[in-house]
């Protein structure tokens, strides 16, 4: 299993938000690149980064600090948040990231979704954010007309291959993620799913693994010092 640490960007500044509350974000670095080559450090290869701003809006105020990752890191990036155009997956791209997640525009927009897989196939990834049993879009601001089930569903019907699933309630409360949910997605579903929110112990990191889950993504878990990288790796491996 792929452990991915988590870097959430806004206003150039990595943050956590809880339960993806705007109103409730926490500042942890004012230096993105310094936690990248820590992650680095202490042996990982990838690195999943939100741009929480881009998620919002639509755009990508904090491209720089990921074109910076790219350069001065080995790790292999993946990057979420506002991806809303052909010319900006190509722009991410073209700096060295090596995966897009699709958001909203993968719940809003069928034709650019089928559009971005036949260009980019497995660079590309969606992100199934839930809330109260729904999607959400818009960097979790708004619930979508689509159930869980419905939505991988159809996504795994178009050919994507990497579904990153968040539990929005468990993300950043530091009380364990959503291990049935997790369960239930590996068993009914012949997606790789990555499971993001609330993974907060090695314990969970081992449940996961056990059921065959593709990765998982550690925030906050990482700065509060509740979970070391170096160690997480050695469990999921």
């Amino acid at each position: 299993m792929i452990i991915l640490p988590a870097i959430d960007l806004y206003n150039k500044k990595v943050v956590r938000l809880l339960h993806g509350d705007y109103e409730k974000m926490t500042v942890y670095s004012e230096n993105p690149l310094e936690i990248a080559k820590d992650f680095e450090a202490k042996g990982s290869k990838y690195i999943h980064v939100v741009d929480l701003e881009g998620a919002k809006f639509g755009t990508t105020p904090n491209i720089c600090i990921i074109e910076e990752i790219s350069k001065n890191t080995s790790l292999s990036i993946e990057i979420g948040g506002g991806i809303r155009s052909m010319d900006t997956i190509e722009r991410y791209l073209s700096i060295g990231v090596n995966k897009v997640i699709l958001g909203t525009v993968a719940v809003d927009n069928e034709e650019f979704l089928d559009e971005a897989l036949k260009e980019y196939g497995e660079h590309i990834a969606v992100g199934a954010d839930v809330k109260d049993g729904f999607i959400a879009v818009k960097g979790w601001t708004e619930k979508s007309n689509f159930t869980l089930e419905e939505f991988m569903k159809k996504m795994q019907s178009k050919g994507v291959k990497n579904v990153i699933c968040t539990d929005i309630s468990k993300d950043g409360a530091m009380k364990g993620t959503n291990l049935e949910l997790y369960s239930e997605l590996s068993k009914r579903y012949s997606l790789d799913i990555t499971a993001s929110g609330g993974v907060s112990s090695t314990e969970d990191i081992r449940r996961l693994k056990e059921m065959n889950i593709y990765a998982a993504i550690i925030g906050k878990a990482y700065y509060t010092g509740i979970v070391d990288i170096t160690e997480a790796l050695e469990v999921a491996r």
